[in-house]
């Protein structure tokens, strides 16, 4: 149970989304690819065959019995029995009720293991789209410092600036060829751990931004939503179901069994022959089972009510989160459309207008305010993945 709720997080449903369709790929190549969903589908078939073992009835029994009679002279004595017992719980079909639900709670808990595993999935594809980004955010700043090296090299031969400042041009320059190389690290280190999800196999995702997504405006409108096609809400309910239904199937268990069959007796000249009818009442075994499934029933709608609780309090700070996020996401975005000084410091430098120490403290501003944006896009689609989860 502890195991389902934690996958409340990743739950939500948002009917306005758009996933991308290069991460869906990757995200198909997975789920047939896996190791761990293979496993778990394979899992629930053989625990749908253990249920079924107990919808037939119980196995026939024959008997023989060889007498020798004392005196001799009576003869010996040869029986022959064949029965077949049956219960009120197997003919009714409560049993199968039973198996049925149970069935369906293990296809419920396949659809949430497979949830999380895709959702795990989309993040590292989430991942490797910041990092595409970076490195070509990054590569762009590579080739400018190195420019500007150079003329910086250029006018130190001239001897139009000195050491010191052309050493700043080298040192920013090392700066951001280890920034390349850690995110280029970063990248391989995430495409790795797709390449594990995906069976071993690589995975391609060369994308560098994300498809537009439309978060819902409202949470009350889309909660409902989100609650009716939850798959660990989905199993709880019917954990409530199936405890009714062992609870019903436990007033038929204290019914008496029945058994019924032919028997034949022979005897020295004789020979009996005919039907043999049995009974068993369950006075004992069924003494503790209808205070246990009473005691499940109330359990399992315990858990209901608290796993609707800690989803929807969850889902409700998530789906804020998110809205934050978008919104400041939105504002990097918008700043930076207009707020693009690079080529207007450069020409300035170039002119002699402003020194190289200048031109770096102003342009590490613009460079953290990117690096910001792309993290908080990051972030922002994470956190939409966690409310879109079931739409995987």
């Amino acid at each position: 149970m502890k195991r389902l709720l934690h996958t409340l997080m990743a739950a939500a449903i948002s009917v306005l989304l758009h996933a991308q369709g290069g991460m869906n790929e990757v995200l198909a190549s997975i789920e047939e690819n896996n190791t761990t969903l293979k496993a778990l589908r394979e899992m629930a078939g053989a625990q749908k065959l253990e249920n079924r073992t107990d919808l037939l009835p119980a196995d026939p029994e024959v008997g023989f019995n060889y007498l020798w009679g004392s005196p001799s002279a009576i003869g010996n004595r040869r029986d022959v029995t064949v029965s077949q017992s049956f219960d009120i719980a197997t003919l009714s079909g409560a049993k199968g009720k039973v198996t049925a639900k149970k069935n369906e709670l293990l296809d419920w808990q396949y659809r949430a293991d497979r949830m999380n595993l895709l959702l795990e999935a989309k993040q590292y594809c989430i991942d490797l789209i910041y990092y595409n980004a970076l490195l070509k955010e990054l590569h762009t700043r590579m080739d400018n410092v190195r420019s500007i090296e150079a003329a910086q090299k250029r006018r130190l031969d001239d001897g139009d600036i000195s050491l010191p400042e052309y050493n700043s041009a080298r040192l920013n320059a090392a700066s951001v060829g280890a920034e390349l190389a850690r995110a280029a690290a970063e990248r391989e280190a995430v495409a790795a751990q797709l390449a594990r999800l995906n069976g071993g196999q690589p995975v391609e995702l060369s994308a560098t931004d994300y498809d537009p997504v439309l978060l819902p405006a409202y949470f009350s409108e889309w909660y409902r939503s989100a609650e009716a096609k939850n798959p660990v809400l989905a199993y709880v309910g019917g954990d409530v179901e199936l405890s009714h239904r062992q609870l019903a199937l436990s007033r038929q268990m204290g019914l008496p069994s029945f058994s019924a069959g032919y028997m034949s007796e022979k005897t020295s000249g004789e020979h009996f022959r005919g039907l043999a009818l049995g009974m068993s009442v369950p006075l004992w075994s069924n003494r503790n089972r209808m205070k246990q499934a009473r005691a499940e029933v109330r359990a399992a709608e315990l858990r209901r009510t608290d796993a609707r609780q800690q989803f929807y309090g969850n889902l409700e700070t998530l789906f804020r989160r998110t809205q934050g996020l978008r919104a400041a996401a939105d504002v990097y975005r918008e700043t930076l459309l207009t707020a693009d000084n690079t080529a207007f410091l450069k020409t300035a430098l170039e002119a002699g207008e402003i020194s190289i120490v200048e031109y770096f403290i102003q342009l590490a501003v613009y460079y953290e305010t990117v690096d910001r944006a792309l993290d908080t896009e990051r972030e922002y689609q994470k956190s939409l993945a966690e409310l879109s989860a079931m739409e995987l």
